[in-house]
Formats: C-alpha cells, sequence, structure tokens
C-alpha cells in the first residue's frame, strides 16, 4: 500500500475492478490523470463516483518525446561564437557531431563547417581598405583567380 501516493497516471480505461485495486493501493489517491482518449472511453458513471468520493479524474496532455536540452543548444551556440568547430564542441559536450550541426541550425547561429584553403574574411576585408585584386593576391600569396572567385561569390 502507498500511502503517500495522492496523484496517479493512468493509460487504460478505468473499470470497476480497476478502481477497487486503485482505491485498495493507494488509500490516500486524491487525482487520477489519463490521456484525452482514456478519458472519453470512461464511463461518466465512474468519474461521478470517483468525484463523489473525492477523486478528481482529469486529462493531461503528456505526448510527445521531452526535451533533453538541459540549456545544451544555449552552450553549443556559445562555443561555436567562440570559434570552436563542431568537431571540438561535439568532444566537449559529449554530443554527436549531427546533433551539434541540428542545434546550431536550430539557433541560426552564423556557422561556416567548411574548411577554406584561404581566409575569405581576410580577403573581403583588404577589399574593403581598397587593396586591388592583384594585390591582395600578392600579399596573401594566393592565385589573382581564387581572389576573384572569393570577392565576386555571394
Amino acid at each position: 500500500m502507498d500511502e503517500d501516493v495522492t496523484t496517479i497516471h493512468i493509460t487504460k480505461a478505468l473499470s470497476s475492478s480497476m478502481i477497487v485495486e486503485l482505491l485498495n493501493k493507494y488509500s490516500n489517491l486524491e487525482e487520477i490523470t489519463c490521456p484525452p482518449s482514456v478519458y472519453k472511453r470512461t464511463s461518466k458513471t465512474y468519474i461521478d463516483a470517483l468525484r463523489r468520493l473525492g477523486i478528481e479524474v482529469r486529462k493531461k496532455y503528456d505526448w510527445g518525446a521531452k526535451s533533453r536540452s538541459n540549456d545544451i543548444e544555449f552552450y553549443v551556440r556559445k562555443l561555436s561564437d567562440e570559434g570552436l568547430s563542431a568537431k571540438q564542441i561535439s568532444q566537449k559536450l559529449d554530443i554527436s557531431l549531427n546533433r551539434v550541426y541540428y542545434l546550431l541550425k536550430k539557433s541560426e547561429a552564423e556557422f561556416d563547417n567548411r574548411k577554406r584553403k584561404h581566409d575569405h574574411a581576410e580577403i573581403k576585408k583588404l577589399k574593403k581598405e581598397g587593396l586591388s585584386a592583384k594585390e591582395i593576391s600578392e600579399r596573401l600569396d594566393i592565385p589573382l583567380r581564387t581572389v576573384y572567385y572569393i570577392l565576386n561569390k555571394k
């Protein structure tokens, strides 16, 4: 007999034998919760009888998988903003690489997972400073066609 239990959740429609069993097992029962589909299949007579005994029967929406994030989205975004790669984040937080990519996409983070041979941001910065494509090419020692490609890419 569980005297501390005041609320239980059932997944089958109530029957007279089930009610007797529940009352014997849980002497301090105050509330029975169930999914809406089970509530519909339960006789109104049983629900009214339980209400007279001081036990409420209520619908409880308890659907779907529960979020397992525990603020992990925040940490993934923070580590990404600090410049860690997806693989490093995955190892540091001990979560799968796919989950890292999913959380980054979900948080709409500015994240580039491609390894680049040349620093695109630096090339664009030099262009804004007024250097020509040829000057950038010579300064960074990269092919002129690559500089044009990076600058013209949207």
